[in-house]
């Protein structure tokens, strides 16, 4: 087994095809450095290497290697690779197959290309002359701001205008698409399996979360769909491959990182209908998609992520921090296998849908992007501010002592213009330093070091007061 350093390989100089009955073919790991809710759907096709995410691509295949010392042509990559990553595995005969040398190949062709490669080379250029083309032959002097052609007369004509070129061949170093060319030396030579992996930019993926919420007699519970947006603009297209997807941020350095090494993974659960199936990996989580399935170039693929998951219990809280007009709404429920759930979530974004209770129809009632949140933690969404439940604040007394305040008092309106009662949080942030609570109308709860919650109940079309007085000690 060679892993080499830099650079990579198609299939020509010997060929080099992928045998259809090869039950491996491609398989790809995809990593997203994505922030939820970073990827605009609409304008996709403006990111292009700029996607934040990348791909190792592993493509193993039968391929016809030279006897002794020969060249080797791979063309089939994406044109977004990482060549420093570029890594050859010979599988049939590890020990008696080296690479000795490799090289990545870019210079594509293009029509200024050509022209430039054909200065002071014979062409052949068509113009259009009414209804006939007229056809010219000679040596091409200059192709600045056209051309500029000498016959073989001597004549020397200026072209602007023209219908077509025919040039005599592909001129030498110039290929259509990039090519890894790698010069190796085999024993054995002949039919032999092999694997080619490397890094690419320009694939990604993000979670996307559906939400069904119920809400009746104060009862609170949901259905959740999950779905995986993968876009493919690396340049390459991977038929039948193998899907897998890492969530987490997987650290990388400044430049390119080699290859990751993979640990012994203990898989979680198993796919369901061909679906994905989670593992760790490491410090993350990978999911493998059960079935095969076609990634072709500048696409954009959805897919399930796991099965829907019904009757998750929920609960709704509302909360009015310190300035807030209207209270926020949020829902929360348990990731746990006590809740019907228990499935480490990547992070991406929730929206959130009810049923009406009048028509059965579907509502959107809000959305919020959730973090990689992992089995047995409590999932929290933001769905907006509460339209009926609303309050003022205001500060009722204050004493400052040698310039500094020391002690102050407040006091929260709270009403609930809704038709059932509610229970809000009051939520007050105390940031003068030491403080402590020395008068209070409510009980309340230390949610950390400057913020106290004071839980209210209010009966429907009610107000509540909340007052309270903190003596700052420093």
């Amino acid at each position: 087994m060679f892993r080499p350093l830099a650079l990579g390989i198609t299939c020509a100089l010997v060929s080099c095809s992928a045998a259809a009955s090869d039950p491996l073919g491609y398989s790809l790991t995809v990593y997203s450095s994505a922030a939820p809710g970073q990827i605009s759907t609409s304008n996709l096709s403006g990111y292009g290497g700029n996607l934040p995410g990348y791909a190792l691509v592993r493509d193993t295949r039968r391929m016809q290697l030279p006897k002794g010392v020969g060249d080797v042509r791979f063309s089939d990559v994406a044109t977004r690779i990482d060549p420093t990553t570029v890594a050859f595995d010979a599988l049939s005969d590890p020990a008696g197959t080296r690479v000795i040398e490799q090289n990545y190949q870019y210079d594509l062709v293009d029509n200024a290309k050509l022209l430039q490669r054909y200065i002071g080379e014979p062409i052949t250029v068509e113009q259009l002359r009414g209804d006939k083309i007229e056809t010219l032959a000679g040596k091409l002097l200059s192709a600045t701001g056209g051309l500029i052609l000498q016959r073989d007369n001597g004549e020397v004509l200026t072209l602007k205008d023209y219908a077509n070129i025919r040039f005599p061949a592909l001129p030498g170093g110039l290929i259509t698409k990039p090519t890894l060319v790698w010069k190796v030396d085999s024993k054995s030579g002949g039919e032999q399996t092999a694997r080619v992996s490397y890094q690419t930019q320009g694939v990604v993926w993000w979670s996307d979360y559906n939400l069904t919420l119920r809400d009746t007699g104060g009862k609170c519970d949901l259905d959740l769909s999950a779905w995986v947006t993968l876009v493919n603009q690396s340049g390459g297209s991977y038929p039948n491959a193998q899907l897998k997807l890492v969530a987490g941020d997987v650290h990388r350095a400044p430049s390119a990182a080699p290859q990751p090494r993979y640990e012994a993974m203990a898989v979680r659960s198993a796919p369901a209908n061909d679906g994905f199936s989670e593992a760790a990996l490491s410090e993350y989580h990978l999911y493998t998609l059960g079935r095969r399935t076609d990634l072709p170039s500048n696409s954009t693929k959805q897919l399930e992520l796991f099965p829907s998951v019904s009757g998750i219990a929920c609960r709704k809280e509302l909360v009015l921090a310190s300035g807030q007009k209207s209270a926020s709404a949020f829902v929360l429920f348990d990731n746990s296998k006590a809740n019907n759930l228990s499935v480490p979530l990547p992070g991406g974004r929730m929206r959130v849908n009810q049923v009406n209770a009048n028509d059965g129809s579907l509502e959107f009632i809000g959305e919020d992007i959730i973090h990689h949140t992992p089995r047995n933690e409590t999932v929290r969404i933001n769905i907006g501010d509460s339209f009926d439940v609303v309050g003022e604040r205001k500060q009722t007394d204050q004493k400052v002592s040698n310039g500094r305040v020391v002690q102050e008092s407040y006091e929260i309106s709270v009403r609930n213009r809704k038709d059932s009662a509610v229970t809000v949080l009051v939520r007050e942030s105390l940031n003068h330093g030491e403080w402590h609570i020395v008068a209070n109308n409510h009980k309340y709860t230390k949610r950390d070091a400057i913020t106290v919650d004071f839980p209210v109940e209010i009966a429907a079309n009610s107000e509540a007061k909340v007052a309270y007085t903190v003596l700052y000690s420093n």
